[in-house]
């Protein structure tokens, strides 16, 4: 009897039995590695365009006025075309704002670059003609995945690593394309690559992927530091931030944006694409991130969407947050 009656529920409500649909992808097509950032009243993601085995060969960008509707601007670099020292390969930007320049940091066949322009939508050129960094003297890293911050006092850091254990960090100069002195190594639990460096409240925060970018189970850890150069202390609980659930895998490789003038946080990461992706063909995703009364980082769902059909999302307005969107977003859920 009780059998026949759930079989008689499956048939009449068989949504009831299915799985849940993940968020949809804010960026058209497939793209990894976003880097979310804000300058005056947009929202811009810069992110790999994925290509079979990552033969990546340029990059573009997207705005958005609200976190909601994302406008692809166009390509701003082409490695093939804008660069004499690398030609394949173009992974993991990031850009910075400074003095109203862009500086726009890059990888390109395992060397990062950087790139200048007067816009976020670019173009960029080539600032030195050849790469900032490559992996020889003091770098005990590979180097990719730049990940520039500029602290309260105004001293910027370039960021970087894969695979061992721990990134490198270096002080730049004020011109934002020298290197200021000798890198320094950051040890990270289980570091993988895809570090990211913020501040709140007087902490610095930082994030990082753990696995391969191959793996379903790719994955974001945390910790703290009370100095952007470290050490960082890893999470003591729920240290793994982000992780795969349900038909989202692959979950990291991440970025995270605050709105300005609020203490409300966004994280922009890539997933394998849905349904039929892997490794080398992903998509881009967005995330609530909130945190406890005592600054802890809580566990994101990927399978959370951050807003609601019909949410204004987080207009900007004199480049600061309306201090009541947040509420009229859909709250984080955590694992």
């Amino acid at each position: 009897m009780i059998k026949a009656a759930l079989a008689i529920l499956f048939l009449c409500c068989p949504a009831a039995h299915a799985a849940p649909d993940a968020p949809k992808p804010i960026l058209d097509g497939y793209t990894a590695d976003p880097a979310i950032r804000v300058f005056g009243d947009r929202y811009y993601i810069y992110p790999t365009s994925d290509k079979p085995n990552w033969q990546t060969t340029d990059f573009s960008v997207w705005s958005s006025s609200n976190l909601v509707e994302w406008k692809k601007e166009g390509m701003v670099l082409d490695v093939t075309r804008d660069l004499k020292w690398a030609n394949i390969e173009a992974w993991a930007p990031d850009i910075v704002e400074r003095n109203g320049t862009y500086y726009f940091y890059f990888c390109a066949q395992g060397k990062i670059g950087v790139a200048t322009g007067k816009s976020p939508t670019g173009p960029f050129k080539d600032a030195l003609g050849t790469p900032l960094l490559v992996k020889k003297g003091g770098i005990t890293t590979n180097t990719i995945d730049p990940y520039p911050f500029v602290d309260d006092d105004g001293q910027a850091y370039l960021y970087f690593g894969n695979g061992d254990g721990h990134a490198n960090v270096f002080k730049l100069k004020p011109d934002m394309v020298t290197l200021d002195g000798e890198a320094k190594e950051i040890p990270m639990k289980e570091f993988r690559e895809g570090v990211v460096v913020f501040k709140r409240k007087g902490k610095y925060y930082f994030m990082w992927s753990i696995d391969d970018a191959r793996s379903p189970n790719y994955r974001v850890g945390w910790g703290t530091a009370d100095s952007p150069l470290g050490p960082v202390k890893p999470a003591a609980h729920d240290f793994i931030a982000l992780q795969k659930n349900g038909p989202a895998v692959g979950t990291a490789h991440h970025s995270v944006v605050n709105v300005p003038g609020t203490d409300r946080w966004y994280v922009a990461y890539h997933r394998h694409a849905i349904p039929d992706g892997n490794g080398y063909q992903r998509e881009t995703a967005l995330v609530r991130m909130e945190f406890t009364a005592d600054g802890a980082i809580k566990p994101m769902d990927p399978m959370t969407a951050p807003f609601r059909p019909g949410d204004v999302g987080e207009p900007l307005v004199n480049g600061k947050g309306l201090p009541d969107a947040g509420a009229r977003a859909a709250p984080a859920k955590a694992l």
